[in-house]
């Protein structure tokens, strides 16, 4: 999907551009340092690199009213050395939408730390597909020990469905499950890989009449606020806030926090 750029967005594409080119080393390309009066590349050297003709980058330097392809565009960012955001900036300036940026594998320590240090909040990590990657003790004592069951087992859809402790501590149990279930329907068709989803699909419709009923609903909807009532057997009913919201960078992820509201 494309939007024509305004000229203001056109000459910020070229500033842009020619401030990224010129932070290059064109050493990093196997280039002669000899000779050059700026620092940087040179415009031709960044068209042949990207594999565009010489006067057609020049032209989108200079803000010219021309249209940029996606293909072009993200040769041209692989030139420049564009990180995320830079990347998302030149789509954004080129009136694109920016394609899907592959999120890097695993957690960083710093989201990990954020987590840990959140507590006595409770808190975990978890991914698309709603599994738990990664919790503080707080949460594990609220709900369960997420580290004493199998990674497969892991998963916020598989505990409210099969297993027992999850569905006698829920309160509004089955509201929260189709709430659970439009969401995981929602997360699985923006997946592009949907063979992780449905094998979890298939476990639950085999072991659980009630995920084999509620997924032929069409509900979609997000997990990012709402309430949660709990009846524990040692702290008895409580009720929680819970907010659920996406690290920069890592749209595959959510950060959900569990905080008290009050006590009955």
């Amino acid at each position: 999907m494309q939007k024509k750029p305004s000229e203001e967005q056109r000459r910020e594409l070229g500033t842009f551009l020619y401030s990224r080119r010129a932070q290059l080393k064109p050493a990093d390309f196997g280039l002669q340092m000899e000779g050059r009066r700026t620092p940087g590349l040179r415009r031709e050297e960044v068209a042949v690199l990207a594999g565009v003709s010489v006067s057609w980058y020049t032209w989108l330097e200079q803000g010219r009213d021309i249209q940029a392809s996606a293909d072009a565009l993200r040769r041209i960012a692989k030139v420049l050395q564009l990180d995320r955001v830079e990347f998302a900036h030149l789509f954004a300036l080129s009136g694109r939408q920016p394609p899907h940026f592959n999120a890097p594998e695993g957690l960083s320590n710093g989201l990990e730390l954020l987590v840990r240090t959140m507590d006595p909040i409770p808190a975990y990590i978890r991914n698309a597909r709603l599994d738990i990657l990664f919790w503080n003790d707080s949460i594990a004592k609220l709900f369960v020990d997420y580290g004493s069951l199998p990674a497969s087992e892991r998963n916020t859809l598989w505990l409210l469905f099969l297993f027992e402790p999850y569905r006698t501590l829920i309160i509004d149990w089955e509201h929260m499950a189709r709430g659970m279930i439009a969401t995981f329907r929602a997360a699985r068709a923006l997946a592009v890989d949907k063979v992780p989803f449905d094998s979890l699909i298939g476990e639950l419709s085999d072991r659980s009449p009630e995920f084999n009923e509620w997924w032929q609903d069409k509900d979609v909807q997000g997990f990012d606020e709402g309430c949660k009532r709990l009846q524990h057997p040692t702290m008895g009913k409580i009720e929680f806030t819970y907010v659920a919201l996406t690290p920069e960078g890592r749209p595959d992820l959510s950060l959900v926090t569990y905080i008290p509201r009050s006590r009955a």
